[in-house]
């Protein structure tokens, strides 16, 4: 791995992946390996996860998979780094029929770090330790989940003052928002869990329900701003204003905003402005919009080829005027919104060989981003990174690293289908996804 430096940290690139060999020629020999770049796995190779390069590590299982969820934040307070960790995540299932699925609250917790190496002539000892360490450092998991006809596209959750709620895409065409206090008070406490199994877990319904799309979508995002405001979009290229009313309702607007052409993918608030958010679609352009104005006059400004074909995903900087997305072409680009008239990013990354799933800014460290894709990639980036030039040998050794972007800070593989990532808001640098292979909760050494 070649070592890149970014305001005073070191970073390794390549990913945590190496290749181990069975070959009489190379035996014992782990290489780095770079997924796209250099020689394909032999046979008798196979990857092996460096355990150093990360400072935690968990995987978890749920049945059925989960195409979306969402980080719930709690009351453990904000940049928790002591282990161990407990975190909240609520999800939506995508089983193979429709009365199968199932809106899950998730409680992670007793989340170690991963173990050191063993120092030389320390072997015995550790091993003694490790058994007696081995049950106290398990991770645990709490599950409270409610039935839901249909498979669920997608999972956003905000606090309304006090009370904890879900927007939630059916496959089925509408949107619900669910009260989540209920599930959360059950998987903190054994007794709770029990009694809403018994009692409750059956009979919850939705709060509301939007049933006006005319088909099913996944773009659904709260606004971080005023309290309750919700946007919704669908795969007819309508978009649709909720607005919180008194009584714990919505007034949902029946008459979309016009302007994109195909399947609207993702939607974003502004973090700085009430009435300001960004879309991106199928149709290749992300808009900026501002719901002041009528919804067929709403698109303020347009980027009409923002990728090659469609933009999936789009990610709104709380610290910079940034906006970055994703899309199908495997591109990962930034856009500077006081540049975007122009039509142009301020930067393009290529690492992903496929279509990119999901996008996330970093919620403290502001030029810090991840994303994942379909080639099972989840990526961390840092726009800060300046090529280390003492790095220079290693790169020689191993060409590969030098066309790697001098801003990839870590490649993470080893899921199957990656659907969507997210940074824990209370945990700095910790990452969780979701992908046909479960979820997992990690954090690197580079970030």
């Amino acid at each position: 791995m070649a070592a890149r430096k970014g305001r005073g940290r070191t970073c390794e690139t390549g990913e945590p992946m190496e290749a181990e060999s069975s070959d009489a020629g190379t035996e014992g020999r782990a290489q780095v390996y770079l997924p796209g770049r250099g020689p394909p796995l032999r046979e008798g190779e196979e990857l092996v996860m460096d355990e150093e390069a990360y400072v935690l590590y968990h995987r978890a299982q749920t049945g059925a998979p989960c195409l979306s969820f969402d980080i719930v934040r709690d009351h453990l307070g904000d940049n928790r780094t002591e282990l161990p960790l407990t975190l909240y995540l609520c999800a939506g299932t995508q089983a193979e029929s429709a009365q199968s699925n199932r809106l899950m609250m998730l409680r992670m917790h007793n989340l170690h770090g991963t173990k050191p190496p063993p120092s030389e002539g320390s072997e015995e000892e550790e091993e003694e330790e490790d058994e007696e360490d081995e049950e106290e450092r398990k991770p645990q998991l709490e599950l409270a989940m409610v039935p839901h006809y249909g498979g669920i596209n997608r999972v956003r959750v905000s606090w309304l003052g006090e009370e904890p709620v879900a927007g939630v895409w059916s496959e089925k065409g509408q949107v619900e928002v669910f009260a989540l206090r209920r599930l959360l008070q059950a998987v903190d406490d054994p007794q709770a869990l029990a009694t809403f199994l018994r009692d409750e877990q059956a009979r919850v319904k939705p709060i509301f329900a939007f049933a006006g799309h005319m088909g099913e979508g996944f773009a659904l995002d709260w606004s971080p701003r005023v309290s309750g405001r919700l946007l919704t979009g669908d795969c007819q290229k309508n978009i649709h204003l909720w607005t919180p009313t008194d009584g714990g309702s919505w007034h949902v607007d029946q008459r979309p905003f016009v302007g994109h052409t195909r399947s609207v993918e993702d939607l974003q608030w502004s973090p700085t402005e009430d009435t300001v958010f960004a879309s991106c679609s199928a149709d290749a352009s992300v808009r900026i919009w501002d719901i002041r104005a009528a919804p067929s006059k709403a698109c303020m400004l347009t980027t009409a080829t923002a990728h090659d074909s469609d933009v999936n995903v789009i990610s709104w900087s709380r610290r910079e005027p940034f906006l970055l997305s994703g899309g199908d072409d495997g591109a990962l680009k930034i856009w500077d919104l006081r540049q975007f008239k122009s039509g142009s990013p301020v930067a393009t990354f290529k690492q992903h060989m496929a279509p990119v799933t999901s996008v996330e800014w970093h919620p403290q460290d502001s030029g810090v981003f991840a994303a994942s894709g379909a080639d099972n990639q989840i990526t961390q980036w840092d726009l800060a990174v300046e090529r280390d030039p003492e790095a220079g040998d290693a790169e020689t050794a191993d060409p590969g690293l030098a066309d790697l972007p001098q801003q990839l800070l870590f490649v993470h593989q080893g899921e199957t289908d990656l659907k969507e990532l997210h940074w824990h808001p209370q945990c700095p640098g910790l990452l969780v996804s979701t992908a046909l292979s479960g979820f997992t909760v990690f954090r690197t050494i580079s970030v």
